[in-house]
């Protein structure tokens, strides 16, 4: 058996899982957080107890015994400061919080180079570096024997029972160099970050240590349990949907829509839009976050009943599409655009006709992302997995596999937890992906219609015409876009 343990931004997540791949137990319990601006914080303690009591839940009903590892996900860019003892100096600052806009510049300043050479070029503002020196500079880092965690190091560390090293995942939006293996020093230096501050950091399924007994008490983990390093939630999602193979994605629809995939090289990005974290193995793993999603749902039709929209919108089947940007700051992938804004292209007499528009808009957008994606030599052609809420629309699945002109797998579970389970198991010896062929288990596969790809097809240029047009898309994203869809 094994665990895969989840911390998202509204849940912390317990599933426990057999070789086969079968959940024989999942449980959770809430997070809260506080928001004011670009603010967003959470409490860290809450983080373990949170867990703690979805595991002690979990696993109340089975042979604890059977249990052999354990893995974590944590949101990507989440950060805190710890004393020497893991006790939290400072609140956890979360993925999204933006307040570090000011010191963003001058960790690009410092480490342009080295962010180009691991192709993002740049680092944003919600990133954890720019966050890390700005608690610095703010004097939260004073005290001798100061730690920088990652969300998920401080659950490893009460796991253990003594710091132990972080992976290189979560790492990643720190600044760790992820060819070489190090933290670049040079630039460290150039940011006032001290040396001892950062931890030391392995590849995603290193065994860090077993579970002491403190923790085993809290949580009904055995003691003497391996813990396996995880990663950012992203990739954990990617994991528990088997998109492992050279040219295999991830398409995550939830509030903004997420593509993780599978690449043998490095992707490098000019725009800074899609970055990449190191697999287990040797693989590359690029991907990108989008503004755009399934929140422009819950924006637009809160409260309505989107089982009767649905029926009614695929009844009707019309060519109107909408941007479905959901932030107020603009869009971040497939291109960057600050300034960019949501808007419609044709007409929406109903609200069903409405509705249709935003989830052509998403399936449009998905397609431009595999377009940009193409564009910079990222391998695109393998399976494609569909997860996160909107995966729970079976028109709009089929509606994505028609915009995207290939077939379309939906896994029968698919979440962090359940990817951390399956890399959990690779302790044992296996291979990740070996392990994800075992334990990932696909519910269907949908096929698109090639009458509705072409009808659909004028639809998308007209699409990417007008962000062209706006002066979002890049020409020559757009005219790969179009030479694609020529052929």
């Amino acid at each position: 058996m094994w665990l895969g343990l989840d911390l998202g931004t509204q849940s912390a997540r317990c599933v426990a899982v057999d070789g086969t791949g079968q959940v024989l137990a999942t449980a959770a319990r809430p997070l809260t957080s506080r928001r004011a601006g670009k603010k967003h914080e959470q409490d860290p303690e809450q983080w373990w107890s949170a867990l703690a009591a979805a595991c002690r839940e979990a696993l109340g009903g089975l042979d604890a015994r059977r249990i052999r590892g354990l893995a974590i996900d944590g949101t990507s860019g989440t950060i805190l400061l710890a004393d020497a003892h893991g006790t939290p100096l400072t609140p956890g600052l979360m993925y999204d919080d933006g307040r570090a806009a000011e010191q963003a510049a001058a960790v690009n300043a410092a480490g342009g180079a080295v962010w180009e050479e691991l192709g993002y070029r740049s680092m944003q503002p919600s990133w954890a570096l720019p966050k890390l020196r700005r608690l610095l500079e703010n004097g939260a880092g004073h005290r001798a024997g100061t730690r920088l965690l990652h969300q998920v190091d401080l659950i490893t560390w009460r796991l253990a029972g003594h710091q132990v090293a972080s992976d290189a995942s979560h790492a990643l939006k720190t600044g760790y160099h992820l060819v070489e293996a190090s933290w670049p020093h040079k630039v460290m230096a150039e940011l006032g970050v001290p040396e001892g501050i950062l931890p030391d950091v392995v590849r995603p399924g290193s065994v860090l240590g077993t579970v002491c007994a403190a923790a085993a008490d809290a949580t009904g983990i055995p003691e003497g349990t391996a813990i396996v390093a995880g990663m950012t939630d992203g990739c954990a999602a990617q994991i528990g949907a088997g998109a492992l193979a050279p040219g295999a994605w991830n398409s995550v629809l939830g509030t903004t829509l997420v593509l993780k995939g599978s690449s043998p090289h490095l992707v490098r990005d000019p725009a800074g839009v899609v970055y990449c974290h190191r697999g287990p193995g040797d693989n590359w793993l690029p991907g990108g976050a989008s503004s755009s999603g399934a929140g422009v749902i819950s924006q637009h039709f809160h409260g309505e009943n989107l089982d009767a929209l649905t029926e009614q919108a695929a009844a009707l089947d019309p060519d109107a599409v909408a941007y479905p940007l959901v932030s107020t700051g603009g869009e971040r992938f497939p291109f960057r655009a600050p300034e960019a804004e949501p808007f419609v292209l044709g007409q929406v007499p109903t609200r069903a006709a409405e509705f249709h528009a935003y989830l052509l808009g998403v399936a449009c957008l998905e397609r431009l992302c595999f377009d940009y994606l193409d564009h910079l030599g990222a391998p695109v052609d393998g399976p494609l997995t569909l997860t996160g809420g909107g995966a729970r629309n079976a028109y709009w699945c089929r509606l994505r596999a028609d915009v995207l002109g290939r077939p379309v797998r939906l896994p029968q579970q698919a979440e962090g937890a359940l990817g951390m389970a399956v890399l959990a198991a690779t302790s044992s010896g296996t291979s990740l992906e070996e392990a994800a062929a075992a334990m990932v288990r696909i519910d269907r596969e949908i096929p698109p219609t090639p009458a509705r790809t072409t009808r659909y097809t004028p639809v998308y240029l007209r699409f990417i015409d007008e962000l062209t047009r706006r002066g979002w898309l890049g020409q020559a994203v757009a005219d790969h876009a179009r030479r694609r869809a020529a052929q």
